[in-house]
């Protein structure tokens, strides 16, 4: 099934209304769907790299306002909307682990880590981050300043470098951005650690 999503993802690259779709798929990964927007992403920016910073933008924008969706059915529907959700995707598991060792900072630290490296999925961190009543001003902020980070990096690295980053993003991207997360998440430690 997941293969069957990413496909049709890919295909939407092609459409002449893919700047709607990403728009779509940006919003929807952030509450409730499975395939990241890089997806559609990747192929757009590389076949149109003059629009590379405005698909960046759409993206960043409608990221956010998908998380602040996500953060809302966290807050206001989590028994209703939110556990079916993570239910179907299988994502309960990880969303009660998390919640069962939740603190204020631990939820900030993964807003950012998932905005910029989807560690862990940024639908579970933003459905938490409702369930934990984390302040909305603060949940935008740090979701503008992550996924805006993430994509016009992106945008900036096809720009630059053309197809040849493709297959290094494809591949090694995740690495890198999940080794920035480890380091964040280790001075959070370290700071935890040194202030008790």
């Amino acid at each position: 099934m997941l293969r069957s999503l990413y496909n049709w993802t890919m295909a939407l690259s092609a459409r002449k209304s893919a700047a709607v779709w990403l728009a779509v798929i940006a919003f929807v990964e952030s509450s409730v769907f499975l395939v990241p927007a890089d997806v559609l992403f990747l192929p757009m920016a590389l076949a149109r790299p003059e629009r590379a910073w405005r698909y960046a933008l759409i993206a960043t924008v409608f990221s956010v306002l998908g998380g602040i969706a996500g953060w809302g059915i966290g807050y206001f529907a989590f028994d209703a909307l939110a556990e079916p959700i993570l239910q179907f995707w299988g994502k309960l598991d990880t969303f009660n682990e998390l919640k069962a060792g939740i603190t204020y900072e631990a939820v900030v630290l993964m807003l950012v880590t998932s905005g910029f490296a989807h560690l862990p999925p940024i639908k579970v961190v933003t459905i938490l981050s409702g369930v934990a009543h984390i302040n909305l001003g603060l949940f935008v902020i740090s979701a503008i300043v992550t996924r805006g980070a993430r994509f016009f990096l992106l945008a900036w690295l096809l720009r630059r470098y053309g197809e040849d980053i493709r297959h290094f993003i494809e591949k090694r991207l995740g690495l890198i951005a999940m080794a920035v997360a480890a380091v964040l998440i280790a001075a959070y430690v370290t700071y935890k650690f040194l202030t008790h």
